[in-house]
C-alpha cells in the first residue's frame, strides 16, 4: 500500500492538471467494463479509473515517476496495472483502492458515496459551524464535501482503517482543507459537541472480513443505528446528523431501521426526516440466507437535528 503521502497528493494534482475525470460505477458495470476487449492504447481513465492493464509506454515520464514513489505499479501476465484508483466526486478527486476492492482493509468508493455527497451537499448546514465529524470516513468525501462551505470549522476524519486514513489525508491534502485522522472505532473519537456529523456505515449483513462493507445484525444495519444512536449523544445544540446507509425492507414493507431510529430519536429530543434514495441497491445479496425474509435493500437517508438550547 502507498506510504509516501506526498506523492499521492503530487498524483492527484497530476491528474488534475491532465484534466482527468472519471465516475466509479457499481461493481458489476466495473468487471464488465476491465473484461472488455479493447485493442486501442490505454488512456488515463483505463488506467486510474477502470484500472485496466496497459503497457509502460501509455504514461508519460512525471505520472510513472509518482507510481513508483507509491509503489503503485504491479504486474501480471496481462501487462502492468495500477495498485490505486482515482474517482471523481461533486468536482474534486479522490484516490482510493483499486477494483476490486477485495481486501479486507480495503477503501471502497462508488456509487454509494455520490449518493452520500448529494446528500451531504443538501443537507448540510451553511455557515458557522464550528466542527465536522466524519465517522468511517473511508477516502474522506463525505467530510471533505461536508467542510467546503467552512473553511474556519474543525475537520475530523475517523476509521477504523488506518489504510483508509492514509488516503484520507492525502485527498484532504490535495482539496486545501486541513484535517485530524484519528484511528477509532464509531464514536469513539468524537469531540463531546459537535455540530455536524455526516457517516455512512457499512450495511450488508453477514461477515465479508471487509471493514467497508460489513454492517453486523439487524440485517445489515446494526452499526447505522449504533453511529447514529452514538452520534445523537454527541451533537451540539442545533446540530446536525446526516446519515447515508442501506435498511433492508422486509416482507410487507417493514423497515426496522425507520423504526428504530425513530424510536431512539424521540427518546433524544431530536427531530428525523427518512427518506428511500434508491428503492433497490445490491439486489444480489437477497440471495444469501441472512435476506431470506427481505424484499429488497433500500438506500436510505436520515437527517437528524438536536433542538437548539431554549434562551
Amino acid at each position: 500500500m502507498p506510504q509516501d503521502l506526498n506523492a499521492l497528493t503530487d498524483l492527484l494534482h497530476a491528474l488534475s492538471a491532465r484534466n482527468y475525470a472519471f465516475v466509479s460505477p457499481n461493481r458489476s458495470t466495473a468487471r464488465r467494463m476491465f473484461e472488455r476487449l479493447d485493442e486501442r492504447p490505454a488512456d488515463l481513465r483505463d488506467i486510474f479509473g477502470w484500472n485496466r492493464p496497459f503497457e509502460i509506454a501509455a504514461l508519460d515520464p512525471e505520472l510513472l515517476a509518482i507510481l513508483r514513489r507509491i509503489d503503485g505499479l504491479v504486474q501480471d501476465d496481462l501487462g502492468w496495472r495500477c495498485t490505486v484508483r482515482v474517482s471523481t466526486v461533486h468536482g474534486g478527486l479522490f484516490v482510493h483502492s483499486a477494483f476490486p476492492a477485495e481486501g479486507v482493509d480495503a477503501v471502497f468508493l462508488g456509487p454509494d458515496t455520490y449518493r452520500f455527497a448529494d446528500l451531504i451537499a443538501r443537507e448540510r448546514p451553511t455557515g458557522g459551524l464550528r466542527t465536522i465529524l466524519d465517522v468511517g470516513t473511508g477516502a474522506g468525501a463525505g467530510g471533505l464535501i461536508a467542510a467546503r462551505q467552512s473553511p474556519a470549522a474543525r475537520v475530523i476524519l475517523s476509521d477504523v482503517n488506518p489504510r483508509a486514513l492514509r488516503l484520507a489525508r492525502a485527498n484532504a491534502a490535495f482539496a486545501g482543507i486541513p484535517v485530524e485522522t484519528p484511528l477509532a472505532s464509531g464514536l469513539d473519537a468524537a469531540p463531546p459537541a459537535v455540530d455536524l456529523i455526516v457517516c455512512n456505515p457499512p450495511y450488508i449483513a453477514g461477515a465479508s472480513g471487509r471493514a467497508y462493507k460489513d454492517g453486523g445484525d439487524l440485517h445489515g444495519a446494526r452499526l447505522s443505528l449504533d453511529w447514529a444512536t452514538a452520534g445523537m449523544e454527541r451533537l451540539s445544540p442545533g446540530g446536525r446528523l446526516i446519515l447515508y446507509t442501506g435498511s433492508a425492507i422486509l416482507r410487507g414493507g417493514v423497515d426496522v431501521l425507520h423504526e428504530r431510529l425513530e424510536t431512539a430519536v424521540e427518546a433524544r429530543g431530536c427531530s428525523m426526516r427518512y427518506a428511500e434514495l434508491d428503492p433497490d441497491v445490491f439486489g444480489s445479496e437477497l440471495c444469501r440466507p441472512a435476506y431470506a425474509d427481505a424484499e429488497r435493500i433500500a438506500a436510505v437517508g436520515a437527517v437528524i437535528d438536536r433542538p437548539s438550547c431554549a434562551i
